[in-house]
């Protein structure tokens, strides 16, 4: 277990959250579920003691670092800051070249900070027999959530199910990966039984990232490699901002895992969500008798029926006569939306920045 590490994504702005999610924070660092704990915190706590607690990392932007060090308990040289938002792929090749310079023979986890896993002891169980599988081959891999219906909102994944792996459950090679779909096409993957919803969630040796990462993305391997001496070391904030500068800003499924030829996928059923919208996050929280969510107690509602509701906790809120909608008051900002039309958040974002500025973004 020595050579295991788990790297937390954290550094997303979780703009589809606004209101309450913020640039300066975001939904990673918020209590979305009313559960009392972030959503990094929960995400810490369900990896705990599937490695040691000394090797989980979490990559953030440099600008969340307090925010991290605030919530959790993670040794501050565990947290790894990005000078500038560059998607996963140039986040997980710093992990993985910060983690070579530690230990060459570990094996790797990375995750996103924002999922809700319903079935917990289901998913270490997914984790363990991953470590297992990729500790010994030179895979990349990945795990797979069976479907429940045609959801246009995640990247999907074709495993192989002819071959499976001998000796594992529901572990398979990848045929192809798609992204998001529109509507009939989910449809048609839902019913082939062989297409999994993209959790984004990795294992892999750290040897097997970083080859993946100079066979397929060689200049942003090569930018990392030049400065492999000086991370770790206090150098390292300054050539990262150098390294980060040089880098695309691409995912590591367009980067690494749609051209790799070593990709397995673990096909799994723990309850995954990923909390990518309002709406995703209303299928976890109680709900009323007329189907809202959210902190109801004191909303007086009358007549409203299957809408999302936050409000201050201290104030009260009376709503009449919306269906289907979003309410969202974050003291300086309100929000009101129909369900619908959640994807037109950003646009709203960007009309709002360029009439007033940063303040409310």
């Amino acid at each position: 277990m020595k050579n295991r590490y788990i790297v937390i994504m954290a550094g997303g702005a979780g703009t589809r959250f606004w209101p309450l999610s913020r640039d300066v924070k975001p939904k990673q660092f918020l209590d979305i579920l009313n559960r009392g704990s972030s959503l990094l915190q929960d995400t810490i706590n369900r990896f705990k003691g599937l490695c040691p607690a000394a090797n989980i990392m979490v990559v953030t932007n440099e600008s969340y670092r307090d925010l991290v060090l605030e919530q959790t308990d993670i040794p501050e040289e565990n947290i790894l800051s990005e000078p500038m938002r560059r998607n996963t792929a140039p986040c997980i090749a710093y992990a993985a070249f910060r983690i070579y310079k530690r230990d060459p023979e570990a094996v790797m986890l990375v995750s996103p900070s924002d999922h809700h896993i319903k079935q917990e002891k289901e998913f270490r169980e997914v984790i363990e027999e991953g470590f297992e599988f990729v500790n010994s081959r030179d895979v990349l891999m990945t795990l797979g959530m069976k479907p429940d219906r045609p959801e246009t909102g995640y990247g999907y994944i074709q495993a192989n199910t002819k071959k499976p792996v001998e000796g594992y459950d529901n572990l398979m090679k990848v045929k192809t990966f798609t992204e998001k779909p529109n509507r009939e096409l989910a449809g048609v993957f839902l019913k082939s039984g062989d297409f999994y919803w993209n959790s984004g969630i990795f294992l892999w040796k750290v040897k097997s990232i970083m080859s993946a990462f100079e066979t397929h993305m060689n200049d942003m391997y090569s930018s990392f490699d030049m400065h492999l001496d000086k991370i770790g070391t206090d150098s390292e904030e300054k050539v990262i901002s150098r390294v980060y500068s040089e880098c695309l800003s691409i995912s590591i499924d367009y980067g690494i895992m749609e051209k790799a030829e070593n990709v397995y996928v673990k096909c799994s059923n723990f309850g995954w969500s990923d909390l990518g919208t309002w709406s995703s996050v209303a299928a976890h929280n109680h709900r009323d008798r007329d189907g809202n969510t959210g902190n109801l107690d004191s909303v007086f509602s009358y007549g409203v029926k299957n809408s999302i509701i936050k409000v201050p906790g201290d104030k009260v809120a009376v709503i009449q006569g919306l269906t289907d909608y979003i309410i969202v008051d974050s003291e300086d900002v309100l929000l009101i939306v129909k369900r619908s039309e959640e994807q037109d958040i950003k646009k709203y974002i960007e009309d709002i920045r360029d009439a007033k500025g940063d303040k409310y973004s």
